[in-house]
C-alpha cells in the first residue's frame, strides 16, 4: 500500500490550502490536488487514509464530466499529460489526484447528500424532526438509513462549522 499524501510541496505558488485539497497557481489556470487528509465535521482528522485523494478526485471528475451538458463547470482536464513540463517529475505523485481547473469566482456552497441519520443531521432531527427543513418520519434512530437520500446543502466556511441552508 502507498504512503498517504498529507503535505504537498510543488514548485508552484500555493494559492489556497483547504482541509483536503491544495490549489496551485498555474497563471491562467489552477492545479487542484486532493491529498489523503480526511475531513469530517469540519475538522481534519489525525490519521490520513492512503489513496482517498485519488478516489475523491475520480468521483469529482466523473460528476463534472457527467453534468457538463447540464451546467458548465471549472474542470479543464484531469489528464496527467496536460501537466506543465515543469511538473514532469511529479506526474506519478499527482496521477489520478489532480485536476486542472479554470480560475473562476468561488461559490462557498457544499452539496451534501445524506443517506443516513448521523452527525449534525441527527442533532437537528432530535430537535425538529427534520434536516434543513426536510420533514422526516418520527421515531428514526441515530445512524439509521433514511427512507430515501436527501439533499442538504451548506455554506462552505473558511473556519468553524459549515452552516446548513434550509428550504
Amino acid at each position: 500500500m502507498n504512503e498517504a499524501l498529507v503535505k504537498l510541496k510543488l514548485p508552484l505558488p500555493l494559492f489556497y490550502s483547504g482541509k483536503v485539497r491544495e490549489l496551485y497557481d498555474l497563471g491562467d489556470r489552477f492545479l487542484m490536488v486532493a491529498t489523503d487528509r480526511i475531513s469530517a465535521f469540519d475538522c481534519i482528522l489525525p490519521t490520513p487514509m492512503p489513496e482517498t485523494g485519488k478516489v475523491l478526485t475520480q468521483i469529482s471528475v466523473f460528476w463534472f464530466d457527467y453534468t457538463r451538458e447540464i451546467i458548465p463547470n471549472h474542470l479543464l482536464s484531469a489528464g496527467i499529460e496536460d501537466l506543465p513540463q515543469s511538473l514532469a517529475s511529479f506526474r506519478e505523485l499527482l496521477s489520478d489526484r489532480m485536476m486542472i481547473v479554470k480560475k473562476t469566482k468561488k461559490i462557498n456552497i457544499e452539496c451534501v447528500v445524506r443517506g443516513y441519520l448521523a452527525g449534525s443531521g441527527w442533532k437537528e432531527y432530535q430537535e425538529k424532526n427534520s434536516i434543513c427543513g426536510i420533514k422526516l418520519p418520527t421515531g428514526l434512530k441515530q445512524s439509521e438509513k433514511l427512507p430515501q437520500p436527501i439533499f442538504t446543502p451548506a455554506t462552505k466556511e473558511e473556519s468553524g462549522h459549515d452552516q446548513k441552508i434550509g428550504k
